[in-house]
């Protein structure tokens, strides 16, 4: 599952450098699918390619939020998400509304760093 961060953040940003996915944004950040990762473009719903360096509407403009579909845990970097590893209020938690398994993170992190 990917790793969300709840109402709870107290917006110290701690988390954000730790991502080895730049997946982790402030809120009100605009992200792109291309930051941090090796995607040039992206296929997403409905079948239209965006641009990686396209920008994407915020998802939180409250607080820190995790885009769910760059997230793979750390997997393949390190033994745990390292978000909440240094998180000091705990609010970095596994997100019930996206369970994958640990091939499927590995895959994801496969899919965001392939050799360009």
């Amino acid at each position: 599952m990917a790793i969300m961060i709840t109402d709870e953040c107290i917006n110290c940003g701690a988390c954000e450098p730790e991502c080895p996915n730049t997946a982790i944004y402030e809120g009100g950040a605009e992200w792109t699918w291309g930051g941090g990762t090796a995607l040039k473009e992206v296929e997403i719903d409905g079948g239209e390619i965006i641009p990686g360096d396209a920008a994407q509407t915020p998802i939180s403009d409250e607080f820190y939020y995790i885009v769910s579909d760059k997230c793979t845990e750390c997997m393949g970097f390190h033994e745990e998400p390292q978000c909440a590893a240094v998180c000091p209020v705990d609010c970095c938690v596994d997100d019930p509304d996206y369970r994958e398994t640990e091939e499927e993170l590995l895959a994801k992190k496969d899919w965001l760093h392939q050799a360009s």
